[in-house]
């Protein structure tokens, strides 16, 4: 199995990016995975004023797959996140949803025993997944720092881009030009406090096409659902992004009136934050 090395990285999404590697379409391969801090961070006494704050969010790639136009889906299957044996987790004043009340800086290394991250007394089960996945922008939508997500897929920061799950991404260049790092051994929907358990990873996946199908937003199929993953400026601008998406989705697939899927949607349908 080709494995990709994590030496070679990003650190924005770009239409014109030069790849580092290629794959074919159902081959299975490995990419490894960095950090966000690109493994700056070796124990609980790092100067955090040290770090060289240019190298967060590298994403390995990218990596060319063969067979992939513009106008056509890229599917990425999932296989495996196999996560190191420790990783950190740190907040900030001023970072995350409760800033305001976080007075120090605070920086821990969890190490990993028996697919638990241990804090402490608590044993929490850990549960992989990939925080940046992304592939070439269209030209016209500009360049993407890998901190940021945007319709090319990029720092979605979902905890259901995970082993088992399927992430649709739409193809605007030659190749998709994929990317991917970021990975968390473990997460919650939101990541309050500006991380997760991060974590450095060899990730599985097996890549196809679906042909001239095209998609405005990334989605991701997992046992129970599908999911549009749309973002915006603010949480309003997403959630209409979304919902739009998603109900458009049925009224396509199911042959409905827009006004019948809908009501569907107001059934059937789950709104859930990701970063």
């Amino acid at each position: 199995m080709k494995v990709i090395k994590g030496d070679k990285v990003i650190y924005k999404f770009t239409n014109e990016m030069k790849a580092i590697d290629s794959v074919n379409l159902k081959e299975r391969f490995i990419v490894e995975t960095n950090d966000c801090f690109f493994q700056q961070i070796k124990d609980e006494n790092a100067v955090l004023d040290e770090l060289n704050y240019d190298c967060l969010n590298p994403a390995t790639g990218p990596i060319f797959v063969n067979g992939a136009k513009p106008g056509d889906i890229l599917k990425i299957k999932i296989i495996d996140i196999e996560v190191e044996g420790k990783g950190v987790v740190m907040t900030f004043p001023g970072e995350g949803v409760l800033g305001d009340q976080a007075t120090k800086t605070k920086l821990r290394v969890l190490p990993i025993e028996d697919n638990h991250a241990i804090f402490d007394r608590l044993r929490i089960p850990i549960n992989p997944m990939i925080g940046v996945i992304g592939v070439a922008p269209k030209k016209e939508d500009g360049e993407w720092p890998t901190a940021t997500p945007w319709k090319h897929g990029g720092n979605m920061d979902t905890t259901d881009i995970k082993i088992g799950s399927t992430l649709y991404l739409p193809v605007n260049q030659d190749g998709a030009l994929l990317a991917l790092g970021d990975c968390h051994a473990v997460m919650g929907d939101g990541e309050i406090c500006f991380t997760g358990l991060e974590i450095p990873a060899k990730v599985t996946l097996e890549v196809d096409i679906i042909k001239n199908k095209t998609i405005k937003w990334p989605l991701i199929e997992t046992e129970d659902a599908i999911m549009v993953n749309a973002s915006g400026d603010d949480v309003d601008q997403a959630i209409y992004e979304a919902s739009s998406q998603a109900v458009n989705h049925l009224k396509d697939g199911l042959n409905f009136e827009w006004e019948e899927a809908y009501m569907l949607a107001s059934m059937t349908m789950n709104l859930k934050i990701s970063q």
